[in-house]
């Protein structure tokens, strides 16, 4: 915006404008086989997560958030991060981590790499405890 400041920076404009791994239209186009979803009422983010995992590593992940710039822009930078990994190493991702990767969120946005963490893990944990159907 012209005449204003950008409180965020480059690598947070980044994601925000050019999101990786948004998953765009019917859900039921990625073949996922681990989906984790949670919200904050008192911001109305919300971030949906979608993994395909094969042997205990994150092959794919698509993502849904809706929410403002911190939120798409974690949720983006997290997708990134966890691509390649085991679950047990994705979940050692921690929101200060996307935080960091991201080039720092301004204080009051840091809860958005808290959700996009939080999501990752309901996403994880459904898949290790729901039984083979």
């Amino acid at each position: 915006m012209e005449g204003e400041d950008w409180i965020y920076s480059e690598k947070v404009k980044d994601h925000f404008m050019k999101p990786r791994n948004f998953l765009f239209g019917d859900e039921s186009q990625f073949d996922a086989n681990a989906v984790g979803q949670v919200g904050n009422p008192i911001c109305g983010d919300q971030m949906k997560m979608y993994l395909k995992i094969e042997n205990n590593k994150i092959v794919d992940v698509r993502w849904k958030t809706y929410g403002c710039a911190s939120a798409i822009a974690s949720t983006s930078a997290l997708s990134e991060l966890v691509k390649g990994k085991t679950l047990d190493e994705a979940l050692k991702i921690s929101a200060k981590d996307i935080d960091d990767y991201l080039g720092n969120l301004p204080k009051h946005k840091f809860h958005c790499s808290v959700l996009g963490h939080e999501a990752l893990e309901d996403a994880v944990n459904k898949y290790r405890f729901t039984p083979e159907k």
